[in-house]
């Protein structure tokens, strides 16, 4: 690696201090918990204490895949668990709030997945109860973890391309939605379970945006019942702009997942490997043309990790020091209201067919 390339790296590293490492208890054995969250967390050195989930045949096969010591025979037997520090929560959303809720009343720190409210009351409620007990809470918004979109966030923050005037991800690529029946089912889908990952991304690197419009649609023939394909536009003050643009309904094979940042003093672009053959992927690309450093044209930065499922072990290990020394995650669940309100304001503009100011209820 270029020596300029260092410190871009160290601030994109996923790696957990052995003295920050608590045991973790995982609710859910589903797909997500076996090809990611375990296998980032083996990767991590972290200790999973035990896992539980309502099909208890499952989550056997999961734990002995994995080395998981233990399964516990209830929620109620995991909480009761006095080693397992934190509680990571891999269940379908409409679950969560009720197990967040007895999660902190048992004194355990919080992983929750996203959306990790169905409304930003709720996600405020989690958040208060945390407080209200000493407790920490993050959000698993994996995606600001990838190594790509991290480096980016840190070449940005360390001026490479001046001030940022534009970010984007246009992701045209084809999913199949029936891996996950409750998805196939669902009135909203593609913000609230899709691009909320880009969304949360632009926020970590843009900040919360004045105005948004969205517009999203179904296409023929397609088995989800959802919208599968959007536009979402985010005004920021003065000249700023953010877009994403995504389609999952991609039938001729040429995908497309890529992302871009530009600034007054160059521009930082990159593929998300992940999504170009899904869950399988290939290596993200990211390459940085900066007139600051300079770099004489597009430099290549040597992406090394992948967003599955590297990138998981990040919101857990930000949960992990947190909980070490202080503050709050980088994902923390107050910092997630905010991706939140984010979500609703999209679905409010794509139902009105007008721009929405995140945060208003009208």
């Amino acid at each position: 690696m270029i020596d300029v390339f260092a410190p871009i790296a160290a601030a994109a590293g996923l790696a957990v201090p052995a003295g920050h490492r608590l045991p973790i208890a995982v609710v859910g054995a589903g797909a997500i918990v076996d090809v990611a969250h375990l296998p980032a967390y083996r990767r991590a050195g972290l200790e999973v204490a035990g896992l539980f989930d309502l099909d208890a045949g499952r989550a056997a096969e999961v734990a002995d895949r994995h080395g998981v010591p233990r399964t516990y025979g209830s929620l109620e037997e995991l909480l009761a668990d006095e080693r397992a520090a934190v509680v990571d929560i891999a269940v379908a959303p409409g679950a969560q709030p009720a197990i967040a809720r007895a999660a902190l009343a048992a004194g355990k720190h919080l992983l929750c997945q996203k959306p990790f409210a169905p409304d930003v009351a709720t996600g405020q409620e989690i958040v208060e109860l945390a407080a209200a007990r000493g407790l920490k809470v993050a959000v698993n918004q994996q995606l600001r973890f990838d190594e790509g979109v991290a480096a980016a966030r840190a070449m940005v923050r360390a001026g490479w391309i001046g001030e940022p005037t534009a970010m984007t991800f246009t992701v045209n690529i084809h999913t199949d939605w029936s891996a996950w029946d409750w998805l196939v089912s669902s009135e909203r889908l593609e913000i609230v379970y899709h691009s909320i990952h880009y969304l949360d991304a632009i926020r970590s690197v843009l900040g919360d945006p004045e105005l948004v419009f969205c517009t999203g649609s179904r296409t023929p023939g397609q088995v989800a019942k959802g919208e599968t394909r959007t536009m979402s536009t985010l005004v920021y003050p003065g000249d700023v702009r953010a877009l994403v643009h995504a389609t999952h309904e991609n039938r001729t094979g040429d995908q497309e997942a890529s992302f871009r940042i530009d600034g007054t003093e160059g521009a930082i672009k990159g593929t998300l490997g992940l999504l170009y053959d899904y869950p399988h992927g290939r290596p993200d690309t990211l390459a940085v043309n900066s007139r600051s450093l300079p770099t004489d044209g597009w430099l290549p930065y040597p992406v090394t990790t992948r967003w599955l499922p590297d990138a998981v072990a990040g919101p857990m290990g930000s949960l992990l020091r947190a909980i070490a020394e202080g503050g709050e995650p980088e994902t923390s669940g107050a910092d997630n209201l905010g991706t939140l309100r984010l979500i609703h304001a999209l679905y409010r503009s794509m139902d009105k067919g007008e721009s929405v100011r995140p945060g208003s209820s009208a």
